[in-house]
């Protein structure tokens, strides 16, 4: 399962604390062919998105996309106001070294 960082976590929460996104919302990951992972806010889950809660954020995560993530972290990169969502092994992550299949 996708793992989602505290500082992920924070930047979701201030995305969709947002005075212009309505109340509710949540982050959305989706699959477009051709066009890798997309991220976006949505008001609700579309139909078979699979919802993770963590850290007090939700994420709707479309199926293949799901799949695609299922041993990564999602994690955030901050520059000067740009937020910027990164996945990465949850291996690499924790500081061990990736394992090849």
């Amino acid at each position: 399962m996708l793992v989602i960082s505290s500082e992920a976590s924070e930047a979701i929460r201030g995305i969709v604390a947002a005075p212009t996104i309505p109340d509710g919302a949540m982050l959305r990951i989706d699959s477009e062919p051709g066009n890798g992972l997309q991220i976006g806010v949505v008001v609700e889950p579309a139909p078979g998105d699979e919802v993770l809660e963590s850290d007090g954020v939700e994420l709707a995560i479309e199926p293949t996309a799901a799949a695609l993530l299922d041993d990564k972290r999602l994690d955030v990169a901050i520059d000067h106001g740009e937020v910027t969502f990164t996945i990465s092994d949850q291996a690499s992550a924790n500081g061990a070294a990736p394992v090849d299949d």
